[in-house]
């Protein structure tokens, strides 16, 4: 029987918690439904109807079924910022927090992966309100590029002044096109895309500590104003685009 659990006459110092607790429910039952029967063969009565509440209750939460996918990519991103505080305590060589964050996030991640393979195909199109570049995904684009900062900020990196305003956002960048080798990795918990990680992780902060030598401000300052004139900047409405296009992989590397 479908039941309003925020409805039942709980007192004013209960009905925020019970509020969580079904937003919470409706969430996790869908993401288990779009696991068990893909993104486009669940239906929000569905979700409904097996989290126990009513559609309007459902709907009450969430708009839509795109709703509970920026429900999910909120949550991700907080559950990333809660372990990210502990994975880099301590380290502030760059290269050594990069790692770690990107590592963190496979951690949160990996009871996902199965389900990514299907978000993807959704999230992939530019037009859509799944998509990282979206509207709709603006706060936990946001989560994460300030994620970043901090993963800079507390490092002990020389970075140009002009790369480091762009760096954030480029290492959201570098973040989506390792979760796109990720979704298609099927090796045994994603092990070749950790290994990829590693690999490419150290280019990056290679490239970064190269920025500061005055013989590359030039080709710094030229890459800047290359950014400035073509790079996306969150919250700035989009042209359908390739984005995974401006993450260049290390090397020619096939998931198996």
């Amino acid at each position: 029987m479908d039941v309003d659990l925020d409805m039942e006459g709980a007192d004013a110092g209960t009905r925020p918690a019970k509020s969580e607790q079904t937003r919470a429910l409706i969430l996790e039952t869908a993401l288990r439904l779009f696991r068990e029967n893909g993104y486009d063969g669940t239906t929000m009565r569905a979700i409904a109807r097996e989290a126990g509440v009513s559609v309007g209750n459902a709907y009450y939460y969430f708009a839509s079924k795109d709703h509970l996918v920026q429900g999910f990519y909120d949550r991700l991103a907080e559950d990333h910022r809660e372990r990210f505080r502990d994975a880099v305590a301590g380290l502030t060589d760059f290269r050594a927090r990069l790692q770690a964050t990107l590592e963190t996030w496979f951690d949160v991640a990996e009871p996902y992966h199965e389900f990514s393979a299907q978000l993807f195909k959704n999230a992939a199109d530019p037009n859509s309100p799944l998509s990282p570049f979206s509207a709709q995904s603006a706060p936990a684009r946001d989560a994460v590029i300030a994620l970043y900062t901090d993963v800079l900020a507390g490092s002990d990196a020389k970075v140009d002044a002009e790369l480091a305003a762009l760096l954030p956002e480029l290492l959201w960048l570098y973040h989506l096109g390792i979760v796109v080798y990720w979704v298609y990795d099927r090796s045994p918990g994603a092990e070749r895309t950790r290994r990829l990680l590693v690999r490419c992780t150290a280019l990056v902060a290679r490239l970064v500590s190269l920025s500061r030598f005055k013989l590359l401000r030039p080709v710094v300052r030229e890459v800047s104003d290359l950014l400035s004139e073509f790079f996306l900047k969150p919250g700035r409405p989009v042209e359908p685009v390739e984005p995974v296009g401006l993450v260049e992989p290390a090397g020619p590397v096939t998931p198996e």
